[in-house]
């Protein structure tokens, strides 16, 4: 029996996620408040672009009430980290009582924030580095290939199953901390630099200034990754950060896609979070700073969508 699954959001890792779940047969719920999503994803279906330039569509269910979605017994956090404590207090109505939600979020403090509304039992950490490019309203193309790393919790066996099923490739780990972490680097090495160059991930290292900030940046965070004692998954933050790059060239980040249709950026969670961090232990940030202080300037500058 195929699993029903809830998936909080409506973005472009959202509505990947619901495509493949959907295509390998499970009942996908999806649960936003992006009205052009919702509308497009309820008359459309959740639509993937392969690389030819065909769509392939699969069927949803979309709504804006958690009421309808009540009793759910799996649910994917996939909204930016700024809509967490929307997302959880969605999730109070929506999970069931012994139901689990699993964050693959960005940046720091999205599991805490869900744990506030649900409770330490029905949360669980997880990251992915699949990347997608929303193309529209319902519609994306993938962005590079990734890995849906989740904590071990004997509780999510049958979601883990289900998305192997759908063609992700998962991996379960002891400490999902450490990836969270190792995410973050990577995270604050390419998003914020996409972002204010416009550029797809991998023409950072093409340009020697872009190169030489993102990997002072990466070094930067894993510094204050050491002092807050968490081991990181890779040995070299600027090797990591140059790998994922190289890995996902054509994708555009989801801050460069944020900054690009106007819409608020994760950069409070991700550079802002580093900020904080680091000067609990007195280490200055100075290029998660300048990426910060850069990036929040954008907010009031109007772009149109999709452009």
């Amino acid at each position: 029996m195929k699993e029903d699954i809830l998936l909080v959001g409506t973005g472009a890792l959202a509505t990947l996620f619901a495509a493949r779940l959907s295509a390998a047969g499970h009942p996908v719920s999806m649960l936003g408040t992006w009205k052009d999503g919702l509308l497009s994803l309820r008359e459309n279906g959740a639509r993937i672009q392969d690389a030819d330039g065909i769509e392939h569509a699969y069927p949803v269910r979309v709504t804006n009430d958690p009421r309808e979605v009540s009793g759910a017994k799996y649910a994917l956090v996939l909204v930016k980290s700024w809509q967490t404590e929307r997302a959880a207090g969605q999730l109070h109505t929506a999970l069931a009582k012994d139901g689990l939600a699993l964050t693959l979020q960005n940046g720091l403090g999205n599991r805490e924030t869900l744990i506030r509304d649900l409770g330490p039992d029905r949360v669980s950490l997880g990251i992915t580095t699949t990347g997608a490019t929303l193309l529209g309203p319902g519609l994306v193309k993938v962005g590079g290939e990734g890995v849906v790393s989740m904590e071990q919790n004997q509780a999510l066996g049958p979601l883990e199953a289900a998305l192997r099923e759908s063609n992700f490739t998962v991996r379960v780990v002891e400490d999902a901390q450490s990836l969270v972490w190792g995410k973050l680097v990577i995270n604050a090495a390419i998003n914020p630099l996409t972002a204010l160059l416009q550029i797809p991930n991998g023409e950072l290292l093409s340009h020697p200034k872009a190169r030489r900030m993102m990997g002072a940046l990466a070094r930067e965070t894993a510094e204050v990754a050491e002092a807050e004692k968490v081991h990181l998954p890779f040995g070299d933050p600027v090797s990591a950060a140059e790998e994922v790059a190289r890995k996902t060239a054509k994708n555009l980040s989801s801050m460069f896609q944020d900054v690009r249709r106007g819409a608020p950026t994760e950069i409070d969670a991700i550079c802002g979070a580093i900020m904080k961090r680091g000067a609990k232990h007195g280490i200055q940030t100075p290029y998660n700073k300048a990426c910060w202080t850069m990036i929040r300037a954008t907010a009031h500058v109007a772009r149109p969508a999709y452009a």
